[in-house]
């Protein structure tokens, strides 16, 4: 294919999508061995759950492998029920997504158009401006305040064209989060026709007193919707399966664009399980609690700043551009984040892992910066 024909090609797709960066997954364990020669390596970038799917969820994917055959349960029944039973809410509230980004995706192409605009914070979820963009709608970007979500900023951001704001709490890649004082302030000043998207991905990992429980204000803000995921907490990146909570409205209108069969069988099966394996989720916690005091004991005695964080993972500024940091440590077999694209050149994004995992890439890193 030569050049004008790549030319022509590019300039079929929209305007939006020919602005976007495609999103950059953390390095997979094979890519790393495949151009590195590594063996054994770290995987510590992708704030995965390093203690994986609990036994009983393993079981109950293995005793659904026969029916791979059969499309699944288009509605969810099971998982919806589940959640409901779990958060006090209606069926009807509940949407399910092939993650929580299919759900961010669904929210932007229900309320999202060219002429309308999404507000959400500097150093936020890099799915936000995709989903913005890629429906052709204009990104509307607040500055951030000590690396996190700016409400008054946000705030002064929204105008008539803004239908969706986006608000991760805690924040990716940042891990700040937002007390719940504040966030109800907000929820009140928030336009009634736009659509305020609370990002609670990590929030089985927060253990401050002042972070918010917002399933109280679904009754009270109809247009709230409360996304979250299986992929961190509950160990089940590899099955894609998310939620949004909403008034039956919203639900509705998001189920309208959902595609049919989004969430797969073994999917379906694993996060109902997963939903109630209570002790699974207290030991994901634990050992997370162990691993965070860990590196922030590391960083202190590095010298090297970090962003305080309530998810499962850590951005610490490395003092230096972070590119050259981050691939010294791929050659010692320890994969990491680096943020540069969220306006972070100097920060790596650590997932915290088992406490092996951990002091394997304390140790790099040490002897790398030295």
């Amino acid at each position: 294919m030569n050049d004008h024909q790549r030319h022509y090609l590019f300039d079929c797709a929209t305007a939006g999508v020919q602005g976007l960066q495609p999103y950059q997954p953390g390095k997979p364990l094979s890519e790393l061995e495949r151009e590195y020669g590594v063996r054994d390596a770290v995987k510590l970038a992708s704030n995965e759950n390093p203690l994986g799917p609990s036994p009983r969820v393993q079981e109950a994917i293995q005793a659904h492998v026969a029916e791979l055959a059969r499309y699944p349960d288009g509605n969810g029944f099971g998982l919806k029920r589940a959640l409901a039973d779990r958060h006090d809410v209606d069926l009807k509230q509940i949407t399910l997504g092939n993650g929580s980004n299919d759900v961010l995706e669904l929210i932007a192409r229900a309320f999202l158009a060219p002429g309308r605009g999404a507000v959400f914070s500097e150093h936020a979820f890099a799915v936000y401006p995709i989903v913005t963009q890629a429906i052709g709608a204009t990104p509307q970007v607040a500055p951030a305040r000590d690396h996190g979500h700016d409400l008054q900023a946000i705030r002064a951001a929204i105008d008539d064209t803004t239908r969706v704001v986006f608000i991760a709490n805690p924040n990716n890649p940042t891990g700040t989060w937002l007390p719940g004082r504040e966030l109800e302030a907000f929820l009140a000043e928030v336009p009634r026709d736009v659509i305020l998207v609370l990002d609670e991905a990590y929030v089985e990992y927060v253990r401050e007193p002042d972070y918010p429980d917002s399933l109280p204000w679904l009754d009270r803000w109809p247009n709230l919707v409360i996304t979250r995921t299986f992929s961190k907490a509950y160990g089940l990146a590899g099955l894609r399966v998310g939620y949004a909570l909403s008034s039956p409205v919203v639900a509705d209108l998001l189920n309208r664009v959902r595609q049919p069969f989004n969430v797969n069988s073994l999917a379906l099966a694993a996060a109902e399980v997963a939903l109630g394996d209570a002790e699974h989720i207290a030991r994901a916690v634990a050992l997370n609690d162990a691993g965070m005091q860990a590196w922030r004991a590391a960083c202190d005695k590095l010298g090297l700043a970090y962003i305080p964080s309530v998810g499962n993972f850590l951005s610490v500024d490395v003092g230096r551009p972070a590119g050259a940091v981050y691939e010294a440590l791929l050659r010692e077999g320890v994969i990491v984040r680096p943020i540069g694209a969220y306006g972070l050149p100097n920060h790596l994004r650590i997932t915290i892992g088992t406490e092996a995992e951990n002091s394997r890439a304390i140790a790099a890193l040490e002897k790398v910066l030295a």
